[in-house]
């Protein structure tokens, strides 16, 4: 029952796609605290690489490595499972992470921004997932599953577009498919949980967080009062990877400080002035 016990992943061999940077990074080296040997791929390779020589610097029980990877086309998904393949026979924990986004306003939104979006952030984690599963289904077992955890964001838990539409509608998309997969899955040992993170540090979010104004703004629109950290990620990945999420499959985690459930200010009451 120690947290040792319940988090440690000695042993177990984890792919984060996207790593390189924002809250795949921050996995990542949460996975290697906890002891595993993380597989990080994006299609920026030189970039995974420093970051698995930054993590393996750490003096961490786990290691990294890192290597290129693209998920949004099919012959990337190929090449990108050949490669893996070629490291580890096993794969105990997929975090699917790459994704991308685009923004406009209503009226101006491109045609062209539906299928890009939609295309690496559900169908290109879709066709990762099923094109791993002999390598998930060699590491599971009925006492310790093999683990899926993909990347949604609370865009798609709220109605709210704010220029990333095909952003948050894939979302939703990846949200249900977690839940599909999870029925799906069961049989085969292996669990499949999203999490849906808020505001967090990342290239994506630097436009509205890369700044002590941005951070200060965005903090305030969050019940918690504040943008998402290292800790929140790491944390909630060893927890759902080690033994003590072993028996957790089809959930979606808010990582948001509660933005999932905020509603307006009631409206029907009086105010006592």
């Amino acid at each position: 029952m120690t947290p040792h016990t319940l988090n440690d992943l000695s042993g177990k061999v984890a792919l984060v796609t996207g790593g390189a940077t924002g809250i795949g990074r921050m996995a990542a080296e949460g996975l290697v605290a906890a002891g595993a040997r993380v597989l990080i791929a994006s299609r920026k390779a030189e970039a995974c690489a420093a970051v698995a020589e930054d993590l393996n610097a750490l003096g961490l029980p786990g290691t990294a490595e890192g290597f290129g990877g693209d998920v949004g086309t099919e012959a990337g998904i190929t090449a990108l499972s050949r490669d893996l393949r070629a490291r580890t026979d096993k794969l105990h924990i997929l975090m699917n992470n790459a994704g991308r986004t685009w923004g406009a306003p209503m009226g101006d939104f491109p045609y062209e921004a539906w299928g890009k979006v939609l295309g690496l952030n559900v169908t290109g984690m879709f066709h990762l997932t099923q094109t791993l599963l002999d390598l998930l289904r060699a590491a599971a077992t009925d006492d310790d599953p093999a683990r899926i955890v993909n990347v949604g964001s609370v865009m798609g838990e709220i109605p709210k577009g704010q220029g990333a539409y095909s952003y948050a509608v894939s979302k939703s998309a990846v949200h249900h498919m977690t839940r599909v997969l999870a029925n799906e899955l069961a049989a085969d040992r292996i669990t499949v949980n999203a999490i849906a993170p808020g505001p967090f540090m990342s290239k994506m979010m630097a436009f509205a967080i890369g700044h002590e104004e941005g951070r200060a703004k965005t903090a305030a629109s969050v019940p918690l009062g504040r943008v998402g950290r290292e800790e929140d990620i790491a944390g909630t990945l060893q927890f759902l990877c080690g033994r003590g999420g072993s028996y957790i499959t089809g959930a979606i985690i808010p990582l948001s400080g509660g933005m999932q459930v905020a509603t307006a200010q009631a409206a029907f009451l009086e105010d006592d002035a």
